[in-house]
């Protein structure tokens, strides 16, 4: 389905298909300009034989025709004004790593954009163009369409896709960022119409684009409305250029350059500062003015009634471009306007006995408001403006058809096996009962595919009457929305709709499987149990879909109780039914439930495969981004930060988080929140990392879901331990103490708490800044209780702990024994940040062990190397009874400034980043810069390691 949403600036013309009456020919010149380009439109298919093979055919969510006309940038028109002053403020913005040109529409923004372009490609600098609709809320599919995009940047001979065939959306950006950050030179990816992407996770993917592009590479978007792309934080690094409306706006000189391209006779200067005025220097208006301004018996008197509102490009369209069409293409406009792409065959089927192939070659050719996809079947789409003038008038002249046209859309579309177009028009029609007759035969398939959204909207546009009727309709839409809006509305839903006691057998089969499911979601899960077990025993039902969710959800809520064999029970009961009637969704939901089995008894590289599995469950429906696959894409990115791949880790907490917390999984967003606020403390970003937990205990209180609130308290101790904040961080371990709460987190086995919980977190205080013996001691009690439960990635962080403490006792070689056998379990499976994340405690028994790994290197290299990195990673080894002082300074690879050694105090004595650059009278990006100097300088990783060698060399106090 192909949708457009362009500006007026796009193509509006007044060109008159096969007219022959000289009374209703055409002005003189005979095709109109796109408004914003002032001149004919040609849109030539993009040069895809230049592309990789695999760009070109691998696209099964972007057919070939629609991929080509997303690639396809218009032609410039030779007669336009040249933006000077805008295309050099975007040449000077040298910093800016987005360009942002935000107006209505008609200002002329895709104008600018081509413009700048052309200067780009004068000076050599590639590019690529892409347009934007509402079906790049996927974010399968518009990362398919950036991906080709790109491969016209970097102009490689391999093609741009993995070589798997399902390869995850979280591998396609990051291969996407890398192949973009390895172009040797600069280069620009535009996207016009942005204004259409809405959805959450899109804009994340967006967000991490723009962070990870190279200093080289920019992004220049053309929006109606604000995207929210995290602009503020751009704007503080000077890394966001914005053009809004007032720099579009053409000056009185720029409208008189305009009208002198336009007219052979020039506008008196009282005439045109009075069209000026009217139109305050908008595009569209100006062009409508150009145009009639043509067939004006006395200009004076058409500019003193002219009125720039969008209104008169209605009525143009009325007057001068439908009206001046022969009778059959008249009727031919107004009938084919409801469709959003106009195949021949299809437009032939609306209008028996008509050749649909000529009139829609005619009406190319004349270039009236319509743009070719391309494809064999020459398909079309008409520009949104006039789309939308079209239906109006349809539905104001023949009310009557617009419901018969969509019928017979929908029957074109339902023979041949399209369901979803089918499904479109017999809604949009009104054809409530032609509508819900293909959802009964559609939905449960879309189900079972996991296409949540789809089928929210869709059934969100029923009217509650016309599905009374239907009650498993009625609870598809509970699902639906259960995974797009969240649980507490479809517990909401299902408890209204009165379906909870029927007897019918599919309608009892799909409320035994959402009864526990949405209990477990809203964190109930011992009344889950309670209720799931229960359903258990009326298995099997009518329904497969059903079962194997009632299975999947089971399995997860015995997790969380602790009955890991009984989980993988259930797990392989859905598996086995899925053997018979495959079901994507119940793919992803059996590999994660497994996978969080897998990671809690440590076994995180097997935990990884799972995820990864999971989160590629179904390539072929782009569900893997927009319905519920949350579950499996942010325990995936939890993995991938375990093995210290950050940035990976960090974007696909981008796209999965705002699902998450749409959704309101409590596990999941605090998993999510809290590993993005570690990415950002271990690359120095404090700021950000604590204003992300002040996000995720908004979340929680505005959820009324305490253990969110305290995971989010927990987390700030640990950050404000790692800084050397020992006060702040016991008064905020008092504020995170709800004994029922942790009680009850202490019977269950919740993921986000695994490792993150109020007994562990006093130990850790206790290892920083209390009593190390005492914590020892305790930490080997834990250690013997999570190994009893089978809890081992828990035992491994107790130990490791453990190892600490004792180390802070100054019983060092139990401390390294100990810590060899945790170093060795971890390198085993792969896990660096559990270590890692304990910060600057680490840094002196870490460089023990690892100068006990020249003779351990000969039989075990491996772990002799993962100690070795352990070891960079938590910076230099200084003297363990170096003070202040007693170091030279020389110790120093280079010596610090005078400013870097006052942020250096500031930031000791806790200050933030844009604290200290109000103190200073700096902006942040150079506060940013100093930190960065002092680390390189340090060789150090992070703030509080900087500060503990800065102290430690005598350079602060």
């Amino acid at each position: 389905m192909v949708t457009d949403d362009s500006s007026l600036g796009d193509c509006l013309n007044g060109a008159i298909v096969g007219t022959d009456d000289p009374r209703r020919a055409p002005p003189r010149s005979s095709v109109y300009c796109r408004l914003a380009l002032y001149g004919p439109r040609a849109i030539p298919r993009p040069d895809v034989s230049a592309m990789p093979a695999e760009v070109r055919d691998r696209q099964p969510s972007l057919p070939r025709a629609v991929l080509d006309a997303k690639l396809t940038a218009p032609v410039r028109a030779a007669r336009q004004i040249l933006r000077q002053s805008a295309i050099e403020a975007i040449v000077a913005a040298a910093e800016a790593r987005l360009v942002l040109l935000r107006a209505p529409a008609g200002f002329g923004k895709s104008t600018l954009m081509l413009q700048y372009r052309e200067r780009l490609a004068a000076t050599g600098v590639a590019s690529a163009w892409l347009n934007v609709d509402r079906a790049d809320n996927d974010a399968s599919r518009f990362l398919a369409a950036l991906e080709a995009a790109a491969a016209q940047i970097t102009d490689e001979d391999d093609p741009p896709f993995a070589a798997e065939a399902e390869a995850s959306i979280g591998d396609t950006a990051l291969r996407l960022i890398a192949r973009l950050s390895a172009h040797p030179g600069p280069f620009a990816l535009f996207l016009d119409e942005f204004e259409a992407i809405q959805e959450p996770g899109v804009l994340g993917l967006l967000r991490e684009l723009i962070e990870h592009l190279p200093p080289r590479g920019r992004l220049v978007i053309a929006s109606r409305s604000l995207p929210d792309l995290r602009l503020g934080r751009l704007r503080a690094r000077g890394q966001l250029l914005e053009i809004d409306v007032a720099r579009l706006r053409f000056t009185l000189a720029e409208t008189a350059q305009y009208f002198t391209l336009r007219r052979t006779t020039p506008l008196p200067a009282d005439d045109l500062a009075r069209l000026h005025d009217k139109t305050e220097g908008w595009v569209a208006a100006l062009w409508l003015a150009s145009v009639s301004l043509e067939r004006a018996a006395s200009p004076s008197e058409f500019i003193a009634r002219f009125s720039g509102t969008e209104q008169a490009i209605a009525d143009y369209l009325a007057e001068d471009v439908l009206e001046r069409q022969r009778p059959e293409v008249r009727l031919f406009l107004l009938r084919t306007s409801v469709l959003r792409q106009l195949d021949p065959a299809l437009c032939d089927a609306l209008m028996p006995g008509t050749d649909s192939a000529r009139i829609l070659q005619e009406l190319e050719a004349a270039d009236v408001l319509l743009v070719p996809l391309g494809g064999a079947d020459r398909s079309y789409r008409y520009h949104s403006l006039f789309a939308r003038f079209l239906q109006a008038q349809l539905e104001r002249e023949a009310p009557a058809e617009v419901r018969q046209l969509h019928a017979t859309a929908a029957a074109w579309y339902g023979a041949r096996q399209r369901p979803v177009p089918a499904i479109d028009h017999a809604i949009e029609g009104g054809d409530l009962d032609l509508a819900i007759a293909l959802l009964a035969e559609q939905a449960p398939v879309l189900l079972a595919q996991g296409r949540m959204r789809l089928l929210a909207r869709w059934l969100r546009a029923l009217p509650a009457a016309a599905l009374a009727a239907h009650a498993e309709l009625r609870l598809i839409h509970v699902w639906a929305v259960c995974f797009t809006r969240g649980p507490i509305e479809a517990m909401e839903m299902l408890a209204g709709s009165g379906l909870a006691g029927s007897t019918l057998p599919r309608v009892a089969a799909h409320v035994r499987a959402l009864q526990p499911c949405l209990l477990a979601m809203t964190d109930r899960y011992e009344e889950a149990y309670a209720t799931g077990g229960e359903n258990l025993r009326q298995l099997p039902s009518p329904v497969p879909f059903a079962d194997d969710v009632l299975a999947n959800a089971m399995a997860t809520i015995v997790t969380v109780l602790g009955d890991h064999a009984q989980a993988r029970r259930l797990i392989d009961s859905a598996r086995r039914g899925q053997g018979t009637h495959a079901s994507e969704f119940n793919l992803m939901y059996s590999e994660a439930a497994e996978g969080i089995i897998d990671l809690q008894e440590g076994r995180l590289r097997q935990a990884s495969a799972r995820f990864r599995l999971a989160v590629t469950a179904v390539p072929g429906h782009g569900y893997s981004h927009t319905s519920g696959n949350a579950w499996a894409g942010l325990p995936y990115a939890l993995t991938l930060y375990e093995s210290d791949q950050l940035d990976q880790s960090a974007h696909l907490l981008q796209v999965y988080l705002p699902l998450a917390r749409d959704v309101g999984l409590p596990d999941l967003v605090i998993l999510g929140y809290r590993t993005l606020s570690r990415i950002a403390f271990s690359r120095g970003d404090v700021d950000q990392a604590l204003q992300l937990l002040t996000e995720l205990e908004y979340v929680g209180h505005r959820g009324q879901l305490p253990r969110v609130v305290a995971g989010a308290r927990l987390e700030r101790v640990r950050v404000q331990l790692l800084q050397g904040h020992h006060r702040a961080a016991r008064d905020e371990l008092e504020r995170a103490d709800d004994q029922a709460l942790w009680t009850r987190v202490a019977r269950l086995r919740f993921l986000a708490n695994d490792l993150d919980y109020l007994a562990l977190a006093r130990l850790r205080w206790e290892l920083h800044a209390g009593d190390a013996a005492a914590a020892a001691r305790q930490l080997a009690d834990a250690v013997h209780t999570a190994q009893a439960d089978a809890r081992h990635r828990r035992a491994l962080k107790l130990q490791l702990l453990q190892a600490l403490a004792l180390y802070r006792t100054h019983d060092q070689e139990a401390a390294l024994d100990l810590l060899a056998r945790v170093l060795r379990d971890a390198c085993a499976e792969g896990f660096v940040r559990m270590v890692l994340d304990e910060g600057d405690v680490l840094r002196q028994p870490v460089h023990a062990l690892a100068s006990r790994m020249p003779g351990i290197a000969r039989h075990d290299p491996v772990f002799a190397d993962y100690v070795k990195r352990l070891a960079h990673a938590v910076g230099p080894q200084l003297p363990a009874t170096a003070t202040p002082g007693t170091v030279p300074r020389a110790l120093l690879i280079e010596p610090l400034t005078r400013k870097e050694i006052r942020v250096l105090q500031l930031l000791a004595e806790g200050y933030s980043n844009s604290a200290m650059a109000e103190k200073l009278f700096v902006s942040d990006s150079t506060i940013r810069t100093h930190l960065r100097n002092i680390n390189t300088k340090l060789d150090t990783h992070s703030r509080t390691q900087a500060v503990a060698v800065a102290r430690r060399v005598g350079v602060i106090s």
